[in-house]
């Protein structure tokens, strides 16, 4: 498996990520073990996780996640071998989660890595990503910046001046952000090199063939900024492999969870969109879900996929699709099909 140095940290990472965000909820303890230890075989040593997970977000559950790859950590004595990258949860509607209070200010981002630390049973994370913004900006669904939608938010100095505490205490090591814009980017690059703060090494947003937003600008400003990109939801939901159009009723999230839940998947465009790049994968040998990743894969500006299964069928599939190689033809059809269906996925 192909490594590469994530921004200007010394952080090698594997060009795939394991997703983790099943584990609680649509995965065992033990299945999560299994997945570990799978994905650490085939030269995976980048682990993704959050607070928050499982998704779908419940009280009962949050937490799970990071305490099933704790208890993995601790079982195969592996802490060294991986790079560990885990999210503090921004303002939101989970109330569950310190109060529902929860910001990027020092006293939430102390309580925040003290938590994860514990269940992750490790003294540091390799990484620690904001999962969303402070601020009001247009994610998760929201098509458009929207200025009525305004709120107090902590300022960016606020937050990297409480990172670099966490970092000089040797509880984190580098830092980085997720669902961001390319002013946010810019943002923390500047205030960080003008105030001596620690700078971001990665930014973590969705990127797939139904939604290629990132690159309307914030490839830019993460390429001058040395930022890598974190290409999560490489197979939108699983919309991109194929499965809900040959079987609406598949197992699998976007039939599992309520509709409210990712919508974004299941608009018409997307489905729509989906058919046309079976049809391309169907011409060039090979399953649309090999298609959507191996577009994730080899894409200049994407650092790390992240990659998430449920079963290690699943996760072999996704690992395999690494070497497959995209003609000049491919990338020309699915960028003609991107012309006429522009980020149905947003």
């Amino acid at each position: 498996m192909d490594k590469t140095r994530l921004g200007d940290s010394d952080l090698e990472v594997s060009k795939i990520c394991l997703g983790t965000m099943t584990f609680g909820e649509q995965n065992t303890e033990a299945e999560g073990h299994s997945q570990l230890d799978y994905a650490l075989e085939r030269g995976v040593n980048f682990i993704d996780t959050a607070e928050m997970y499982p998704v779908m977000p419940r009280a009962e559950t949050t937490g799970a996640t990071e305490r099933i790859i704790g208890t993995w950590l601790k079982k195969s004595g592996r802490r060294q071998d991986v790079i560990v990258a885990t999210k503090i949860a921004g303002p939101s509607q989970m109330k569950w989660i310190r109060n529902g209070e929860n910001n990027f200010d020092r006293k939430n981002l102390r309580a925040a890595i003290e938590g994860s630390l514990q269940r992750l049973q490790t003294d540091y994370v390799d990484l620690y990503q904001l999962h969303w913004p402070s601020r009001n900006v247009p994610v998760f669904g929201q098509l458009f910046f929207d200025p009525q939608r305004e709120r107090a938010c902590v300022p960016i100095e606020e937050t990297l001046a409480a990172l670099k505490e966490l970092i000089d205490e040797g509880k984190v090591r580098h830092i980085g952000v997720s669902n961001e814009s390319a002013w946010g980017v810019a943002e923390f690059v500047r205030i960080a090199g003008q105030m001596g703060l620690p700078r971001i090494v990665s930014i973590q947003n969705a990127y797939h063939l139904a939604n290629r937003q990132f690159e309307s600008g914030t490839d830019e400003a993460c390429y001058r900024a040395n930022v890598g990109l974190l290409a999560y939801s490489p197979l939108a939901f699983g919309q991109l492999t194929g499965k809900y159009i040959d079987d609406p009723k598949t197992h699998g999230r976007l039939t599992i969870f309520p509709p409210n839940w990712s919508p974004r998947y299941l608009r018409p465009r997307v489905v729509e969109a989906t058919r046309r790049y079976m049809k391309i994968a169907a011409d060039n040998g090979m399953s649309v879900t090999e298609l959507a990743l191996a577009w994730c894969y080899t894409r200049w500006f994407v650092a790390s996929t992240i990659i998430g299964a449920t079963s290690i069928g699943q996760l072999k599939a996704d690992i395999d699709a690494y070497s497959v190689k995209l003609s000049d033809e491919v990338v020309k059809a699915v960028n003609d099909v991107h012309l006429e269906f522009t980020n149905p996925g947003m």
